[in-house]
């Protein structure tokens, strides 16, 4: 199967299972986000490798980064949320133009090669 496929399959199965999940367009708090991004992940049987805050323009912007899969087959994705409120938007890191994309993986890296060492 083509893995430009894959990641718009995955995009899209992590979109519907969060219908339910996205807050109202009002203020986003950093656990709000915590949870919306928790319970997308739950469902896909994602882990969330780090999430943060950062200015996007004028308004902030939560960004957290998480992977599905081991090893060769795993895949990084980035999931975005206004600050002001709105709609979760998930992508492959491979895909996003979003910064913190590239960071994904080396994160993921960076993790396996401390798991190593310990």
């Amino acid at each position: 199967m083509d893995a430009q496929l894959d990641e718009k399959a995955l995009e899209s199965t992590l979109a519907e299972s969060l219908d339910d999940l996205t807050p109202d367009a009002k203020a986003v708090s950093d656990d709000e986000f915590a949870e919306v991004v928790g319970g997308a992940l739950e469902a896909v049987g994602g882990t969330l490798l780090f999430k943060m805050c950062v200015a996007n323009g004028a308004e902030g912007e939560h960004v957290a980064a998480a992977c599905i899969g081991e090893a060769s087959n795993r895949q990084f994705l980035l999931l975005t949320l206004p600050t002001t409120g709105g709609a979760l938007k998930v992508e492959t890191a491979a895909r996003s133009a979003n910064p913190v994309a590239g960071i994904a993986a080396a994160y993921a890296g960076l993790m396996d090669a401390f798991k190593t060492a310990a």
